[in-house]
Formats: structure tokens, sequence, C-alpha cells
């Protein structure tokens, strides 16, 4: 499904842009006191999470501005109790649902912020609904902006997304990422799954997300290094790791669980646990270890000790934010890596032969020795651990 939607985005959107583009109007740049604001932001939960000191920039320099978000029922958590939004505005990536809310809003905010990379459809949605659009100057969907930003792929996307907002003259940075909001029942649903297998607020708690969005199942780390970095950390921490994942990913967990030594101490939560759940339970938890996908900047936004694994992409565009995180990137072995940019539309497989040794060859060249070295450096070599010099 992920794949059609983006290839009807990239060719039929494409058309529609370099059409509509004929019909846009230069309009007057400059700090405005705007009464309606909307930011577009569509797709994937760790780039939504990522816009989020971006949307608290708006907020602070228009305090008195009506603020709505537009995202689907995919990212839509992301943004639940959010104090600087108004109201979150929800379609359907299908033709009836985007038509219903163009028509519904047209030109009804003075300014979008168009905070999709590469969507064109993001795009057209914006130049119906806004006045004035700001975007990314790449791509024939920036034909339809009033105000063009340069995507910066050299530095964090948290600091991309903020590109967006310098530009109407606003300054602003982000040292962390805003805290996730979750509900009582959320909590109280962790708290009971935690009861149920006896994990205890002192224990050394870990969470595990082993897998990665369909878009790009390159991003995952090998099951048994996951297996034997977790016995590890069981023997040395005397740690209880909680895997998390979506129900289809259950079976990716028993498999690692499979081939562990100390596999009671650990537990499998794919399927149990919601979003909003997820970031109830990463408060709780000492540790995350993940590969490079949503979980690991929900875990950045709680201020847990976080260790994300990459190779198709770069930590120094999309690692955990924060003081508290370490992005381990092995990738330079690998003759494509980063073969992941997600600004052009580049989320591919491996582009080595599946049926060759070289497949996935940067997340392999990963060690479980890197991980738990690293994983020393953020919570601390116990006595019983061998030096890592």
């Amino acid at each position: 499904m992920v794949v059609v939607i983006r290839f009807i985005d990239k060719h039929l959107g494409n058309l529609i842009c370099n059409f509509l583009g004929f019909f846009r109007i230069n309009k007057n740049k400059g700090k405005k006191d705007y009464k309606k604001i909307l930011v577009v932001q569509l797709w994937g939960i760790g780039e939504t999470i990522l816009t989020l000191p971006s949307i608290e920039a708006l907020r602070k320099n228009f305090p008195k501005t009506e603020i709505d978000v537009l995202a689907t029922s995919r990212n839509r958590d992301v943004f639940f109790n959010n104090k600087n939004i108004d109201s979150l505005k929800l379609i359907k990536l299908n033709p009836f649902s985007l038509l219903a809310f163009i028509l519904r809003n047209l030109k009804k905010y003075e300014l979008v912020v168009d905070m999709e990379e590469y969507l064109n459809i993001s795009a057209i949605i914006s130049f119906f609904a806004g006045k004035e659009v700001v975007g990314y100057s790449h791509g024939s969907r920036a034909k339809l902006y009033d105000r063009k930003v340069k995507y910066n792929n050299k530095q964090h996307v948290v600091q991309t997304f903020l590109d967006l907002i310098r530009e109407l003259n606003i300054k602003y940075d982000a040292e962390k990422l805003p805290e996730l909001n979750y509900s009582k029942s959320d909590e109280n649903k962790v708290d009971k799954f935690l009861k149920n297998n006896k994990i205890k607020s002192k224990d050394f708690l870990v969470v595990v997300a082993p897998g990665a969005a369909e878009s790009a199942k390159s991003r995952m780390w090998p099951f048994e290094r996951y297996a034997e970095l977790c016995d590890e950390l069981i023997e040395k921490y005397n740690a209880k790791v909680v895997f998390t994942g979506t129900p289809d990913e259950s079976n990716l967990i028993k498999s690692i669980q499979d081939k562990m030594e100390k596999k009671e101490s650990t537990f499998n939560a794919a399927g149990e646990i919601n979003l909003n759940q997820l970031f109830c339970l990463m408060e709780k938890c000492k540790l995350f270890i993940g590969n490079d996908s949503g979980p690991m900047h929900i875990a950045a936004a709680q201020g847990v000790k976080t260790l994300g694994l990459f190779g198709p992409n770069l930590p120094a565009r999309f690692g955990p934010y924060g003081k508290n995180g370490i992005g381990l990137y092995k990738g330079y072995t690998c003759q494509f890596s980063p073969c992941i940019n997600v600004h052009k539309g580049q989320i591919p497989d491996c582009l080595y032969p599946k049926d060759s040794n070289d497949y996935r060859k940067c997340m392999k060249n990963i060690s479980t020795d890197d991980a738990i070295k690293e994983t020393g450096k953020l919570v601390g070599l116990p006595k019983s651990f061998p030096n890592q010099d």
C-alpha cells in the first residue's frame, strides 16, 4: 500500500504540481500576525515527532494564533494532548478524503507550513488551503510555495524542520524534543503489563524495538545480534528486556527470543502496547535500543538513554535527538550508504541482491560488541563488566 501511494504521488502528483504552478501568485513576505496557521505532516511517526520543536516555535511566537495540524491516522497519536496546537485535522490518503478537505478549507489559513519533505500531495493541499505557503525548494512541488527553503541534508532533521520556521523571521532552536503525552488509562494499561510480568520499578528495564517500518526493512539489525546483545544485558546488568513492535512483528520477536539463552528475562509486548502506551512505557525504562525507526524517536522524546542503530540512513540526519542519545553507524563500508534519502523520495530496500552476502551490509557491519560498548557509554559499565577499551 505504501509503495502504491508513493508511486501515485510521484507521477500524478508531479503533473498536478506543474499545472497548478502556473496559477501561483507571489505573496508579500515578512513576519505577520497570522490568525490561522496549518501545519501539514502526513506520514512517518518518527518524522512527525521531529516536527514538534517547530510547532512549539510557532506557538511561542504566535501565542494567540489558531494553530491546526493536518495528519493521518498513522501519526495522529504523536499530537495527543499537545498544548501547542488547537485542533488536529485528519485525512485519509485517498482522492475523496483529500478533495473533501480541500473544499472545506479553501484558503482558510493565512499560512500553511508544509513539513513533508517529498510528498506532492502535501504541497497540493497547502496550495489550496493557504493564502501563503512555506515549504522546501526541491521538486515540482516547490512551484506551489510562496516561501522556499533549501533542504539541508547535512544537519539533523529537527534543524531542517526549524529552517521552515526561521524563514518566517523567527529565531528559535531546540536542544531536546518535547515529551509525548498519554492518558491515565494508557498508564494503567502499562502498569498492568509490567505487574503481570513481575517487572518492578527498581529493575533495569530495557525496551528493544528490533523492527522497522514497512517502507525500509533494510534498516533492521540482524536478529541473532539482538539475541546476543540482550543476553549480555541480562547477564551484566541483570536487565529485564521488553521487546516492542507491531502485531505483525510478534513472530519476529519470538524468533529472537528463541535464539537467546536467557529468554526467561524477556517479554514480548508486540501488539499488546499501542502507540500512546508506548510513550508511557518508554518513560519507565532505563535504556532503549532499536533500529532507525519511530520507537527510537519516541525514546529520545521521553528523555530515555537511547541507542539507535544506523546503516541505510545517517544518524547526523535522523539520530536520537538530545544529549541522552547515540546513533551507531558503521555504514562507511557500504558503497551505497546512505541509500535512504527521504527528501529525494529514495527509500529502497538494500541495493545489494537479497541472495548475496552483502545484503544489508551496512547493518551487518555493526557487531554485538559495538552495541555493547556504546551501551556502556550511555548507562555506565557495571563492576563485573569486562574492560571495553
